[in-house]
C-alpha cells in the first residue's frame, strides 16, 4: 500500500494574471510543498491566467504543449513535485477550460478538458470537453482529473470511482455564497464514491467575483483531512491507499451498485481493492 502526500495551493487572486506573476506564485507553492514532503501540488482552476478573463480568454489561450506547460514542467522538475494547474487550452479554433498534470520529473502525465461549463462567461468563452474520465498514475496511486463544476454532478465522480480512480483532483474557482460545496458536498462525494477528493479553490476577488476558498482534501470515510481558510493558503495532507482499501471493504457501494441499470458510462467495472 502507498502513502502520497499532497499540497493544495489557494494562491493569490487577480485576472488576468501576468504569466511571470503566475509562475512566480507556482514556484513559491512548489517550493513550500516540497519542503513539506509533498509529491503532488494541486492549484486552482485557470491558475496560470486567473479566472475572470472575459474577452481576454482567447488571447491568453495556448496549446497543451505550449510555453506554459514548458515553464510548469521546469518548476515541477526543479522541486521534484508533480503539479496540477489550470489554463485556457487552444486546439485549432476551439478553446477549452483545461487542467494539466505534470509529473515530478517535468513530464506531462494527463490533460483534461472541463466537460460541464458554468454560467454565461464559460459557455461563451469555452468549448466543453467530451472525455469524462482522464487518469494517470503517480507513485502507485491512480489519479483522476475534473474541473470545478464537473464535481457537482454525481455522475462524473461515480464514473471515476468505477474506473478505479483513487485520488480525484479538482482545480476549482468556486464563488460565494456556495460554500456548501467544499463544506458538505465534497466530503459527501468522497464518501459515496469511496475515493479521496482534492479540491483546490481560488480565493480573493476578481472584478465582481468573490471566491470562497476552503480548499480541502476529503477522505473516503467522509472526513476532511486538510482544510484551507478563506484567504491565501497552502495545506498539506496524506492519501493512504491502505485506508482507502479498508474503507472500500467496509462500505461496499461500488461493488453493490447495479451498474446494469444505469448509463453506459457507469458500466466500466469496479475499482481494484
Amino acid at each position: 500500500m502507498t502513502q502520497l502526500r499532497i499540497a493544495l495551493s489557494q494562491g493569490p487572486s487577480g485576472a488576468p494574471v501576468p504569466r511571470a506573476d503566475a509562475l512566480a506564485a507556482l514556484e513559491s507553492a512548489a517550493s513550500r510543498a516540497a519542503a513539506a514532503g509533498a509529491r503532488l501540488l494541486v492549484t486552482p482552476e485557470l491558475s496560470l491566467t486567473g479566472y475572470a478573463l472575459g474577452a481576454a480568454t482567447a488571447e491568453l489561450a495556448e496549446e497543451a504543449e505550449g510555453p506554459g506547460a514548458e515553464a510548469v514542467g521546469e518548476i515541477a522538475a526543479r522541486h521534484g513535485v508533480a503539479v496540477v494547474y489550470g489554463y485556457p487550452e487552444r486546439d485549432g479554433e476551439a478553446v477549452y477550460n483545461s487542467a494539466r498534470l505534470i509529473g515530478p520529473t517535468g513530464t506531462p502525465l494527463a490533460n483534461y478538458r472541463k466537460t460541464h461549463l458554468f454560467g454565461t462567461f464559460e459557455n461563451t468563452a469555452f468549448t466543453p470537453g467530451d472525455e469524462p474520465v482522464v487518469q494517470a498514475e503517480l507513485d502507485g496511486v491512480r489519479l483522476g482529473l475534473l474541473v470545478c463544476y464537473d464535481v457537482e454532478f454525481p455522475e462524473t465522480v461515480r464514473a471515476h470511482a468505477l474506473a478505479g480512480t483513487e485520488l480525484l483532483l479538482v482545480p476549482t474557482a468556486l464563488m460565494r455564497p456556495y460554500e456548501f460545496v467544499p463544506q458538505t458536498l465534497i466530503p459527501t462525494r468522497a464518501w459515496e464514491n469511496q475515493l479521496y477528493l482534492a479540491y483546490a479553490n481560488r480565493q480573493g476577488t476578481e472584478g465582481d467575483l468573490a471566491f470562497a476558498g476552503l480548499s480541502c482534501l476529503a477522505a473516503p470515510d467522509g472526513t476532511v483531512r486538510a482544510r484551507a481558510g478563506a484567504g491565501e493558503d497552502l495545506v498539506v495532507a496524506d492519501v493512504d491507499t491502505a485506508a482507502l482499501a479498508a474503507s472500500r471493504a467496509e462500505n461496499t457501494y461500488l461493488t453493490d451498485l447495479r451498474t446494469d441499470l444505469f448509463h453506459p458510462v457507469h458500466r466500466q467495472g469496479v475499482p481494484r481493492r
